[in-house]
């Protein structure tokens, strides 16, 4: 959810001229994002927005240029640099990190698989996942590996 919304503020800010955040909460409202002033807050420091003036003279929110990256670019970058190794028992997977990235690596895995997991944790270098099935751990161990 959270980065459908966030497409969509981009989207949006292309799109429109939102010059505040309650701009940017109503145009999110008006798509059936039903989103507080504080998730907006949150999502325009997340995404890396700043004020400024576009290629036409209009002063609103624009995004860096690395920010308009499609889809999860990002999180399969980090995932590709930092993770060791990934391995499953029966509904459970365990994916080794270099030291210190297991919370990002575990953040992107919850963005790009969150619907094959019932759950995740991270600590320093490791995530556990618990799916449901062996079956389910299979497939997001395969899904995780195409991203090495």
């Amino acid at each position: 959810m959270k980065s459908k919304r966030q497409e969509k503020i981009l989207e949006l800010i292309k799109q429109k001229i939102c010059l505040t955040q309650e701009d940017l909460q109503s145009a999110l409202k008006a798509t059936g994002f039903d989103v507080t002033q504080s998730t907006v807050s949150r999502d325009i420091r997340e995404l890396k927005l700043h004020k400024g003036r576009d290629e036409k003279g209009n002063y609103r929110y624009i995004a860096s240029e690395k920010q308009e990256l499609k889809g999860n670019n990002h999180y399969e970058h980090l995932f590709a640099r930092s993770v060791k190794s990934i391995v499953y028992s029966l509904n459970n997977v365990v994916i080794k990190c270099q030291a210190g990235m297991a919370s990002s690596i575990c953040v992107a895995v919850d963005e790009m698989f969150g619907s094959m997991m019932l759950g995740s944790l991270a600590g320093d270098d490791t995530i556990i996942i618990v799916t449901s099935c062996e079956e389910d751990s299979i497939s997001l161990v395969s899904g995780l590996n195409k991203l090495l």
